[in-house]
Parts: C-alpha cells; structure tokens; sequence
C-alpha cells in the first residue's frame, strides 16, 4: 500500500461524519499532510485506517481470509492490482508478522500448499518441466505442490538438547519459562525464504513488492486489540526478561492499553533490508549475524525472574538452510479429494488416517452423539500412531504407505470400542503396525518405537487462505510456536524468534528426537479439498496439535453433516489427541450432544477456544464464499474482491 493509499484511506474514514466535522477534519488533514511534507511521514505517529471486519464474504473474483482486518485487506490490494494468489498470501502473511507478532512472523516457519488449477500455456511459457515451441498450444493439468519452511535445528543440536545440565538425574529442562524461553529452543526461521520460494516460483511480483505495504504497516502501526494486549499480557514474565522484548512490548514497563497506537520501525527496517537486499540478508548478511548473536547471546535483562540458557546457531546453520517443496498427501474421503501437509507435518497424514477410519461408517445416518463418539475414538488411534512413527522424512523411515492404507484403517476401525475407555489403563491406544500394509523391500526399525509422543505444541500460530480470479488458491499456516514464540525479539529488528524446537521429543529414542540438521514434527494442516460438485475448497488453523482435530471437524461438519463452510467453522470443537479427556469448547459440555458423550463415558474438558480458522469455497460457477472465525480470538476477517 503506497503513502497515497493511506493517506486516502484515512480521509474517507475521518470524513464519514457530519458536514461540520469533515470540513474540520479535512483542514486537519491538510495541516498535517504539510508537515508530513515538510518533515517526512515516518516522523509522525499516524493511524492505520481500520478496514470494516466482517467474518464472512461472498462475491466472486478473488477471496483472502485471516485473522486480521488490515491483513486481509492488504491481500485484497495486492489481488486487485494484478497479483495472484501466491503474491495475496505473502503480502498478507508479511502483514500478520506486524499485527500479530506472538503468533507468526519471520522469526518462525510455516508450511504452504499451493493449488494451480487447469490452464493454457501461450507461446513462449513454460510449466516447468517442459518449454513450448512456438505456435504450439499446449495445457497444464491442476496440480497441488507444498512448500515446507519449517524451522530447522542447529548442526550442534543432540537429543539431550533440553537436559537441564544442573540435573544430577539427567531431567529435561522446565517446559515452562525454562525451555521454551531459551536460545536452545529457537531453529533456524523458514519463513522469509518459503515467501521468496513461493513468490519467485509461482508469483508474478517480486518479494520487493510484495513486503512494502507490511513496511508501510510497520511503520504507521495499528491499534491494539483485546486479543493482542492480552496475549502480552499473558507473556508479561517472559518478555520482561529480554531488554529488546520489553522496550517494544512492555514500554516503561507498562501493559500496552487496549486502542493505543504500537507501530514497529525496528520490523519496518528489517523488511526493507529483505526488499532491498533479498532473503541474503537475512540468512547471510546483517539480520543473520544479529539471530546467531542474539541466540548465543540472550538480550536478557539485569535479573530476570528465570534463568536463560543460550542457543548454539551459528552463520553457517542459517546459511545452510533451504526451503523444500514437497508432493501433497493426496487422500479420498467419500466423494471428496483432499490434499495436505505432508511430513515433516504430521497434519495432512493424520487428518488422511482419521477420515480413513471414518469412512467405514455412515455418520450422517448415525445419531449425531454416536457419530462424534466415532470421531473421537478415531482420532485417539490415529494419534497413537502418529506418536509412535512421524517424524522428519530425511531421518526417519516413515511407514507412510502402511499408515495411509485403506486396508490397514479396516483393520485398525475394528478396535474402536461402542464406549469410550473405562480404565485409565486404556486411555491411550497402543500404535498399530502398519508396516504389514505396505511393500517394504528395506524393512523399517520403527515398528518397535511404539512410544507415546509428548505434546508440547504451542496453541498459537495463525492461518490464512487466499483465491484469485483465475482459480489459483494459497492455504497457509506459519508460526513462531508458542503465543510469543521464545519471548526473545533480535535487538535492532523488531522480531520475535521461535521456540520450534520445544516441539522435538525429550524421550529417546523416538522418531522426532532432536538431532542437527533435524526439523521437528508439526501439527500444521492447511488442507485443499476437491467436491464431489466440482468446487474447491480450503481451510487451516493454528493450535498446536489440535490443528488436526480442528481440520478433523471442519471436514466432518461439511462432509457428514450437512454444514456449509460458515457454520462448519463456527461450530463447537472437540479434541482428541490420545489421551482420556477431550477438549471441547464453546459450552459444548452443556449441550444435548455433550451431555450424550458423557453418557458414553467420555471425559470433555472445556476450554475457551480451540483453534482460530479460516477458508475459501469456490464453486464451480466461480462463487466464492471466504469464512473466519466469528468469535475465536477475536474473530477473523474475510472479504472478496467483488
């Protein structure tokens, strides 16, 4: 978004008011674009104008829904000014970076699926495997590709990273503030160069572009929200024991007041340097010393209230690190094609297992108690297996054809019991062996490592899904881990970094133990999904490991049950992540539905909110209707182009 652009945005909204009150704001204006003019606009303190929020949109054209108005509204910009899909969602993701800071940015990673419909290649393009001659027509098939830029460990990572060394008895760090409010948590951030890969491979503008209306956002600020103070408030501690955390967050100490105006120069400086300069310097000049430095050498203040332990990421571990672009987990669900992350997420391949499983019953016939009886049940063994065999596919032989088998589901659907488990004995399921569903000429070690997986996950990240005109769709989640990542901004710019690596098992040996080079096994699930009708469909959401069972419902609530997206979002949530209690929310325990599980012996634990989505349908006509949450932190933000 240009200066001119903002300057607009602001009139309209100052003058929407009585004859008097315009003509008076509009002197202001005036006066103050003349000493903008004379002095230069970084030095004033202005206000970003506020785009109208509404949760759900319809129109045609092109879509963008996120958690945040100004994103959104960005992406929409970036659409309507030629850009496809790709381009909305990296502009869109740089903007959440400064308006939602705890949950994602450049510090962090992420994990994008990208859906390229049918099209005709004129003469002189080129699909990439092939060039066209000239004079010659030629089409490309709808394809699906993935983009993993997941943090990465440090070559000097070993699995006893997070062993407390003042432990005589070899006890892992405190989870909490130890572990994940430490340089040892932080993996080398995947996000920058996942938007330079997506942009240059399947944009059509450059990264340049494409990061300056977030710099021009960064540097006017936003009005702090109740979710956003909250969740600084919730990090008070933790961000108090960094010099460069508190003098961004916690200004003389102070909580930032709900309305007040925070802008970020420092992230503004940051984002320039990757325009002017491209990904290099992040992950090899300037910003790649102040991350190496600021990891082995925590900004911590004078005394903090816990003890910080420094990292060991060097230049050499952020210079090493690429993006991968990997094939999607392509599954079936009865009349519907889904695509999602695959490994080293865990998401697409445990969303495929769970519908697997499900597909052996008629849910929409069962009573609707019975059927999410089902679900859970499902969801507790394909949690067990997720546990016991998923990690980094560069390290670990994943039996992914046996997991994913429709054989191996028949099999595992028998063991799912009419009531939830009696005995606490039996509140975990025990893993399958799916290594005899697959033809393996060099046998897995793994069908031994039937260890339940620790869950660390943090509930933050966030989530966004874009369409353009011509049918292209982006469905993303990035991420900095927990809500506020490690705590720790980079003095100087303005950035918070992760703390992925809190997401490695401390037990070993497992299949996601640390080790160098490793990146650790994620929930995140964008999913993109074809009708039996011919629309397409996407969705995502953060929360940790309830990432998937959020999917999980979304995908049963359109499926079986009859819902459209708007309501299939909206709907109470429940979680089952192999364990006794599931997590519900929204009052879903009151409910006649819950008060029915709880009559099959199910354990509900209630819970404010479970995950904050976002999604796009498109039908065949081309009718886009885009969702986000209407209430989940927050509430989200979704709008069309027309």
């Amino acid at each position: 978004m240009t200066h001119n652009m903002t300057h607009r945005l602001i009139l309209r909204r100052l003058t929407a008011h009585s004859p008097m009150m315009r003509r008076l704001t509009t002197v202001c204006f005036v006066f103050c674009f003349a000493l903008a003019t004379v002095f230069g606009w970084p030095r004033l303190h202005r206000v970003q104008a506020q785009p109208t929020v509404a949760h759900v949109a319809t129109g045609s054209g092109g879509a963008v829904a996120s958690v945040d108005a100004l994103a959104t509204q960005i992406g929409i910009d970036v659409l309507k000014e030629g850009g496809n899909a790709v381009d909305a969602a990296v502009a869109t993701a740089a903007a959440l970076g400064v308006t939602e800071p705890f949950s994602a940015g450049i510090g962090g990673g992420g994990f994008m699926v990208i859906y390229q419909p049918d099209r005709s290649l004129s003469t002189g393009e080129s699909s990439g495997a092939q060039s066209v001659e000239a004079n010659v027509e030629t089409s490309v098939e709808a394809s699906v590709v993935t983009l993993d830029g997941r943090e990465e460990a440090p070559a000097a990572v070993r699995p006893d990273l997070f062993t407390d060394p003042d432990s005589e008895t070899g006890a892992p760090l405190p989870f909490f503030p130890n572990r994940i409010s430490s340089g040892l948590a932080v993996g080398v951030p995947g996000t920058p160069l996942n938007w330079a890969t997506a942009a240059e491979r399947y944009g059509t503008k450059p990264l340049s572009e494409l990061l300056q209306p977030a710099i021009t956002l960064a540097e006017t600020g936003f009005s702090v929200d109740e979710t956003f103070a909250g969740q600084v408030e919730g990090n008070q501690e933790r961000f108090a024991a960094f010099e460069s955390t508190r003098s961004l967050y916690l200004p003389n100490g102070q909580l930032p007041p709900v309305g007040s105006q925070l802008n970020n120069p420092d992230l503004a400086k940051t984002y320039r340097l990757l325009a002017e300069q491209g990904v290099n310097a992040f992950y090899r000049g300037e910003i790649a010393s102040a991350i190496a430095q600021t990891v082995q050498n925590p900004p911590v203040v004078d005394e903090p209230s816990f003890k910080v332990w420094p990292g060991q990421m060097t230049l050499a571990d952020l210079d090493r690190y690429e993006v991968r672009i990997r094939p999607a987990v392509e599954s079936t669900y009865r009349d519907y094609r889904f695509y999602g992350m695959g490994l080293p997420s865990s998401g697409g391949t445990t969303i495929a297992q769970t519908l697997n499983l499900l597909e052996g019953y008629d849910l929409s016939e069962l009573d609707r108690a019975e059927a999410l009886h089902l679900l859970i049940e499902s969801e507790r063994l394909a949690f067990a297996d997720r546990g016991a065999y998923l990690g980094d596919p560069e390290y670990v032989d994943v039996p992914l054809p046996g997991l994913l088998s429709k054989d191996y589901a028949s099999d595992r659907r028998a063991t799912i019991p009419a009531e939830a488990p009696a005995n606490e004995a039996d509140y975990r399921a025990i893993a399958g062996d799916p290594l005899a569903y697959q033809q393996d000429p060099s046998p897995s070690l793994t069908g031994a490592l039937t260890a339940a997986s620790t869950d660390g996950e943090g509930l933050s990240t966030t989530h966004l899904t874009v369409v353009d005109a011509d049918g292209m769709m982006v469905c993303y989640t990035l991420t900095i881990e927990s809500t506020g990542g490690s705590g720790i901004v980079v003095p100087g710019y303005g950035f918070i970094l992760n703390n992925e690596l809190t997401d490695f098992d401390v037990d070993n040996p497992h299949p996601n133990v640390p080790e160098p080079g490793k990146r650790p096994r994620s929930s995140i699930a964008p999913t993109i999904a074809r009708t039996p009708d011919g629309s397409l469909l996407a969705f995502g959401s953060p929360g940790g490991s309830t990432i998937i069972t959020t999917g999980l419902n979304i995908a049963v609530n359109i499926v079986d049950f009859g819902m459209g997206l708007e309501d299939a979002i909206a709907a109470p949530r429940l979680s089952q992540r192999n364990n006794g209690i599931t997590q519900v929310d929204q009052g879903f325990e009151e409910t006649e539905q819950g008060e029915a599980l709880l009559a099959f012996g199910h354990q509900l634990d209630s819970t404010d909110e479970i995950g904050a989505a976002t999604g796009i349908l498109v039908s065949p006509e081309g009718e886009i209707t885009a969702v986000a949450e209407p209430s989940r932190r927050g509430g989200g933000s979704a709008m069309t182009t027309e």
